[in-house]
């Protein structure tokens, strides 16, 4: 970012960012703050976004509206609030797709997160797991890689869609272990699912709340899930690294993040960054996380940010052996 000499231009720019965090802050602000969403309706990341503008609005004492801008994993929202005015009114929600992982994956991606993106929290994590066809004769991790390794070649998986988390952790696992493991893309988990409990693939990597019902109802069984932590709805599953994965891989960063165009004034950031993690905290957001199975946590932005960075480089490698590249 280059900083000018002191000028009149300069001046006057320093009074309207007063201006714009005393808007953010007053009730009777009549500029509205856009939160973008990277996902189209229906899903989490539409129904935790309108929950979420709903109550940093009231906190912030504006209107918040929300627009979804659905696309190419998710990199159009990202791109458009990118090129967005540092001015804090507009902000991104998404999926960690298009922050994390199509930079690796997409030569042509359009924005920089480092140096046109400011994380502001991360608000929930979504952790993956690993279910698989309650046909496959397997009790645990240990016994399926021993499965998929009798059978290397034969057996297929499933993915909610190409360049995914769960794509990628697929063909890591499959390569990594030398199982010459087949993929089969979806769009969407729920037609991917539907396959694995039809016995058309074996199994497959799926967000928690979509795969909870079915694995209750004992049509699929859960075998491990990534990240740090169980799932408290699922107690009895251990993550990778508790069935003996230990693998950086299966650790790494994965949730919804808010992040606002880079260059927004600090007392801007620091408010906008201080109603999210209040609004995330909420009881009405705690409803919204349990019914789609994640883990709300509103990290600060410095620790989402040293999350990212922790990250970047793990999904760097796991891109590079997995072997996939679009275009």
């Amino acid at each position: 970012m280059k900083f000018p000499l002191i000028s009149r231009r300069n001046l006057l720019g320093s009074a309207s960012l007063l201006a714009v965090g005393g808007a953010l802050a007053q009730p009777t602000s009549s500029k509205t703050t856009t939160l973008v969403l990277s996902a189209p309706p229906g899903g989490a990341v539409d129904v935790l976004g309108r929950e979420l503008a709903a109550r940093m609005g009231q906190i912030l004492g504006t209107t918040i509206i929300v627009e979804s801008k659905a696309g190419a994993s998710g990199m159009l929202a990202a791109q458009a609030v990118a090129r967005s005015p540092a001015d804090g009114h507009t902000l991104l929600l998404t999926h960690s797709t298009p922050i994390l992982y199509m930079p690796h994956l997409f030569p042509k991606i359009a924005y920089d997160v480092t140096r046109d993106l400011k994380f502001v929290t991360q608000i929930c994590e979504a952790d993956l797991v690993l279910v698989v066809n309650k046909d496959v004769p397997v009790k645990n991790l240990r016994e399926f890689l021993q499965w998929a390794a009798a059978n290397r070649g034969k057996v297929s998986y499933g993915s909610y869609s190409t360049g995914s988390a769960g794509h990628l952790l697929s063909e890591y696992l499959s390569i990594s272990r030398n199982l010459e493991m087949t993929h089969v893309p979806y769009k969407g988990e729920g037609p991917m699912l539907q396959d694995i409990m039809g016995g058309h693939i074996s199994w497959g990597l799926s967000i928690f709340g979509s795969a909870a019902a079915h694995v209750a109802s004992g049509r699929m069984r859960a075998l491990a899930v990534t990240g740090p932590r169980r799932f408290p709805q699922m107690p009895d599953v251990p993550t990778f690294t508790e069935a003996g994965l230990r693998d950086d891989e299966f650790q790494v960063m994965g949730g919804i993040l808010m992040l606002m165009p880079a260059g927004v004034p600090t007392p801007v950031a620091d408010k906008i960054e201080a109603a999210a993690r209040e609004a995330v905290a909420s009881t009405g957001m705690k409803a919204r996380f349990q019914l789609y199975g994640l883990r709300g946590t509103g990290d600060s932005s410095a620790n989402t940010r040293k999350a990212f960075d922790d990250s970047s480089p793990i999904i760097a490698k796991l891109v590079k052996a997995s072997g996939v590249k679009l275009d």
